[in-house]
């Protein structure tokens, strides 16, 4: 009798440990910044479940992945008053390093791009980009605008797009090509010449700057690229007006205003196909769809009460929409143009990532 309770108590713990094992990171995931929980959750877009929820410090607002999909990283924001980017091992579920950016305050939008990781610091009104085999930041440069928020870089690294929310501005920057006669003596650095880090160092190329203004409070936007990745049209959402500006990057101009009524305006991201621009509100419950060829809204998608963060399925089949005041992250079908669910991620949803494990 008594080796047979002991035996019957094994298989207990035995199944007990087996059921607390946590879920493995599925290959395909969507990534979920619960802002007031401090949480990155990663969800299993198969049955929208949350799969594993691990924490990343304060006021979570962007997060992006790595092109193996084994690594995010989170920016804290608080407004401006965080310094540090978290970086969290997807498959191990936990936060690997923190990344403490010193004198570089509201650490923001993320882009991945030439195996290196970008970021706006929006107090200081530039951006910054982080080697991954140091963790450090090994590059700054700074817009002269306020509220360097969203961020676009060029798979290259020599191009790139940001939304400067209190400038009204996009600032397009583009590195200039190294060419032997811009070498000192012939043309100084402060002419604009080719310097080097240190008498024998890499090279440190000069890159242009070019401010477009847009509208009031521009805050979402998204690139239609060339074969190459480069940058060839932005569209940015307005908030105060409610119009969308269509910035050519090539020529640096504003080519066409939208007046699409999407007051509030937050994120803006097209679908893969180019097809349509999708519209989030801050302070509105629907989803706006804007088709890019006629530069119309044709259809308005109630997810919620507000919404932030967008994110669309790389099979450009179903979007992602953080609706923060409602504590969910509604699903939305882009064939029926239908929510087909709720993803329950936590309190105050906002910045949402694809990841695809290699």
């Amino acid at each position: 009798m008594i080796t047979r309770t002991w035996a019957v108590l094994g298989v207990f713990l035995m199944t007990g440990l087996a059921f607390a094992q946590p879920t493995p990171t599925p290959a395909a995931s969507l990534l979920v910044l619960a802002k007031k929980d401090m949480m990155l959750d990663i969800v299993d877009p198969a049955n929208l479940q949350v799969v594993a929820r691990i924490p990343v410090g304060v006021n979570p607002h962007e997060v992006i992945a790595s092109a193996d999909g084994r690594t995010a990283w989170v920016t804290n924001y608080d407004n401006g008053s965080a310094n540090t980017i978290h970086v969290v091992d997807l498959v191990g579920q936990k936060v690997e390093k923190v990344i403490d950016l010193g004198p570089l305050w509201g650490p923001h939008g993320l882009a991945v791009a030439d195996g290196k990781t970008y970021f706006t610091a929006e107090r200081e009104k530039l951006i910054g980009r982080i080697d991954p085999a140091t963790e450090t930041v090994d590059w700054q440069m700074g817009t002269g605008q306020t509220g360097t928020h969203m961020l676009f870089v060029a798979p290259d690294g020599k191009k790139i797009v940001t939304v400067n929310v209190g400038s009204g501005t996009m600032s397009l920057l583009q590195e200039k090509p190294v060419r032997a006669e811009d070498f000192a003596p012939h043309l100084l650095s402060k002419q604009g010449g080719v310097a080097t880090r240190g008498k024998n160092g890499p090279v440190a190329p000069d890159w242009n700057e070019q401010v477009v203004k847009v509208g009031g409070y521009p805050e979402g936007f998204d690139v239609l690229t060339d074969a190459e990745g480069d940058p060839q049209t932005i569209w940015v959402a307005n908030a105060v007006e409610g119009t969308i500006s269509v910035v050519d990057f090539p020529t640096h101009a504003v080519t066409g205003t939208i007046d699409a009524g999407l007051t509030t305006a937050n994120r803006l991201r097209f679908t893969p196909d180019r097809k349509y621009a999708l519209v989030s509100r801050e302070k509105n419950g629907n989803l706006a769809v804007v088709d890019v060829a006629s530069q119309k809204v044709v259809r308005q998608i109630p997810v919620g009460t507000g919404a932030a963060g967008v994110w669309v399925q790389p099979d450009g089949a179903r979007a992602y929409v953080s609706c923060s005041p409602d504590n969910w992250v509604a699903v939305v079908d882009l064939h029926s143009m239908q929510v087909v669910g709720k993803i329950q991620s936590g309190t105050e949803p906002d910045g949402l990532a694809w990841v695809v494990r290699r």
